[in-house]
Order: C-alpha cells, then sequence, then structure tokens
C-alpha cells in the first residue's frame, strides 16, 4: 500500500476563511468523499494541517507542518517526513472528484519518478499528484531558500507527467482535478451531483 496525505493547512481566504474540506458535495462532505477514495489504495492516511487544525477523525493522523507559512511544499513537506511508505498520494482538500482509479495509476508509476503529477491544458496539477521521499531533499532546499511555489520545486526532481490519452483514459480530467476555491466555484459544481451550503 502508500501513503495518503489530505492538504488542509490553507487559509481559504478566497473562501471566507471556510473549511473547505466540509463542504458538501453530493450529499456527503468533499473530506468524507476523498477519504473513501484513498482508503482504496493508502492504508495511511493522514490530514495535514498549518496552524489551526481541523477536530481530527479517528481514520486519519493529524500532521502538522513543520515549517509554518510556507503552504502546499510545506505541507509536502511534513506529510514525506511524517508517511509510513515510501510512495506518497498528496491531495488538496478541495477536490471532490478524486477516484481511487487515478490514484491508484499515478501510485503505480512511483517507481519511475520522484514525483508522478498529472498535466492538462491548464498545467500541472502537484496537488493531486504522487511523490517519493527522492523528493525530500529538494524541498528542504526550497523551504530554506523561501521558494515556494509547487511547480518550480518539481524542476529539482525527476518528473513522470500523466496527460493526454493517458490522463482521458482515468476519466474527465476536468472533473477528476477540479477544485473548489472560491464560493463561484462551488456553486458551479456539477448540479447533477448536486449540494448544499
Amino acid at each position: 500500500m502508500a501513503s495518503a496525505a489530505i492538504l488542509a493547512g490553507g487559509r481559504a481566504s478566497r473562501f471566507g476563511g471556510r473549511d473547505k474540506s466540509a463542504l458538501v458535495v453530493g450529499g456527503r462532505s468533499i473530506l468524507d468523499r476523498q477519504v473513501e477514495e484513498l482508503a482504496q489504495v493508502a492504508d495511511d492516511v493522514m490530514l495535514v494541517v498549518g496552524e489551526e487544525a481541523p477536530a481530527p477523525r479517528s481514520d486519519l493522523r493529524l500532521v502538522r507542518d513543520r515549517v509554518s507559512g510556507c503552504g502546499p511544499l510545506g505541507g509536502l513537506d511534513a506529510a514525506l517526513a511524517a508517511a509510513r511508505h515510501d510512495a506518497l498520494l498528496l491531495v488538496a482538500c478541495d477536490m471532490p472528484f478524486i477516484t481511487a482509479r487515478l490514484l491508484g495509476h499515478l501510485l503505480a508509476l512511483t517507481a519511475e519518478a520522484d514525483a508522478i503529477v498529472p498535466r492538462t491544458e491548464r498545467g500541472y496539477h502537484p496537488l493531486c499528484a504522487a511523490y517519493t521521499r527522492g523528493c525530500q531533499a529538494a524541498i528542504a532546499v526550497r523551504l530554506d531558500r523561501r521558494q515556494l511555489r509547487m511547480v518550480d520545486f518539481l524542476a529539482d526532481v525527476r518528473v513522470r507527467v500523466v496527460d493526454g490519452a493517458e490522463l482521458a483514459a482515468l476519466g474527465d480530467h476536468h472533473r477528476l482535478l477540479s477544485n473548489v476555491n472560491t464560493p463561484v466555484e462551488y456553486d458551479g459544481l456539477d448540479r447533477t451531483i448536486g449540494h448544499e451550503l
């Protein structure tokens, strides 16, 4: 199996500071949906938080950032340090439609590179990706220099890109990789699923 980390340490400033993992999509919270999918491919699931932690769940390990104020890269650093396996899935807490099929595919490729990252016409999606401990040294250097962009860090490690037909075979990437940054995006989720504020 593998480790998995749900990044929940952001301030959600574009969403009024609200806990986006608690948003309801299709009758269930995004967090519940994610845990169900992650549990199919990972036996070590963590919730990575910054300074303020949401109420922990009994089925998730709570992991705090080791270096505060460093955004998702700091979350990845904490997750890799706490992971019980070499391979780690990383997902942002506001992605309601990730699937075990997509996540399992990313994990299966970790023997090929340090980072397995989907790429679409919008660019890389480093917050729905698989990483190995081979990334830790490069992350430490970036954190020390306060160079915190996830996409920039990818230049320092071996990357296996998942795009094009390979990604299409796993489902509609617009749906799989969608996230909720603002109330408008939340309102725009697939209305056939249904959601409530």
